[in-house]
């Protein structure tokens, strides 16, 4: 059984870094980078979503990506106006600011990272859950 369970965590740490690695090479960026960007997008997207749709996106995460989505989650954190600045923002600050950064197209890197790995379904529940000025980070695939 513990066999099992080190294949499991080792498949679970290469889905990881794979998203990470796929991360960094849209952006031209080094993976800790990609991985600081990665965990500020969702950690804003889960605060952003209702508590279901939350839930249901979370489920089709891979292992350890759903453990960096669920990090330093507060359920009871107070939701905010929802509108794309905000977002924009949020990510910003939980990133750290870089002037050389455009956080517009890196959000949007990783969007399209999630609807390369996230059912088809669930992306357009996920869109369709945003302010319509938020969708514009997360175009139609």
């Amino acid at each position: 059984m513990a066999h099992t369970s080190a294949i499991g965590f080792a498949h679970a740490a290469e889905q990881a870094q794979q998203w990470v690695s796929e991360l960094a090479r849209d952006l031209g960026w080094s993976e800790q980078s990609a991985y600081r960007l990665l965990r500020s997008v969702l950690h804003t997207l889960r605060d952003w979503l209702s508590p279901a749709e939350m839930a249901d996106l979370s489920a089709q995460l891979p292992t350890l990506i759903r453990g960096i989505y669920f990090e330093g989650w507060n359920p009871s954190a107070p939701e905010s106006e929802h509108k794309k600045r905000d977002f924009v923002l949020s990510v910003r600050n939980s990133f750290g600011y870089d002037e050389a950064v455009d956080f517009d197209v890196a959000i949007n890197a990783v969007f399209k990272l999630l609807d390369r790995h996230i059912s088809h379904g669930e992306i357009v529940q996920v869109r369709n859950s945003m302010k319509k000025s938020l969708r514009h980070l997360w175009p139609a695939g």
